[in-house]
């Protein structure tokens, strides 16, 4: 169906287009010039192009992902958002390698629904165009993926307190960046939440 309706969707916005450009004049030539919003959503659409062609191997294979390095379980099942597994050895923003996956499982099955970046801070210059937020509190985090909010390092509990699985990295707040890149979200590509994830929660 989605093959049917696009021509006529594109159709209709040429329509759209040619009635909405005021007349020119004789010997004028009606020119667009892109606005700077226009630009940033061109560029946008050419990095998340990017990165879905570059991530496009572990879409529905979280084994390939582990295989290339995304071997560490931040955490278990968030609500709205997904498991998420890191590669510690990135360090540098790359759209094309972020630092870590978002997966939801159903039945046993993977699916990749979103990377995020993570900084000690708010970075200076937005690393996309139009990048909104989001926050993770200091944590210890345990093997399994369980977590506990805790402000200090040497405050985290040997074993999860949840789970009993051993200890394995604390972090200090903070600024996060997801991107939306293999499930829509209503609330932007860049919201921290998805409130489509919803089904996956349980």
């Amino acid at each position: 169906m989605r093959r049917i309706l696009l021509p006529i969707a594109a159709a209709a916005a040429i329509a759209f287009a040619v009635v909405a450009i005021p007349s020119a004049g004789a010997g004028d030539v009606a020119h667009h010039h892109p606005t700077k919003r226009d630009r940033d959503t061109r560029e946008l659409a050419k990095q998340i192009a990017r990165a879905r062609l570059a991530l496009a191997p572990y879409a529905t294979d979280l084994g390939a992902a582990q295989a290339a390095g995304y071997k560490l379980t931040i955490t278990q099942m968030m609500p709205d958002m997904g498991w998420h597994f890191m590669n510690p050895d990135v360090t540098e923003f790359d759209v094309t390698r972020p630092p870590i996956l978002v997966y939801v499982r159903k039945d046993g099955r993977d699916q990749l629904v979103a990377a995020e970046w993570v900084w000690p801070k708010r970075p200076a210059k937005p690393p996309l165009p139009g990048a909104t937020y989001g926050s993770f509190a200091a944590a210890c985090h345990y093997v399994d993926g369980t977590f506990t909010p805790q402000r200090r390092e040497s405050k985290c509990a040997k074993t999860s307190p949840d789970s009993g699985a051993g200890f394995s990295f604390w972090h200090p707040d903070l600024v996060t960046m997801h991107l939306w890149l293999w499930y829509p979200n209503p609330d932007g590509v860049f919201n921290g939440t998805n409130p489509l994830i919803a089904p996956f929660n349980r």
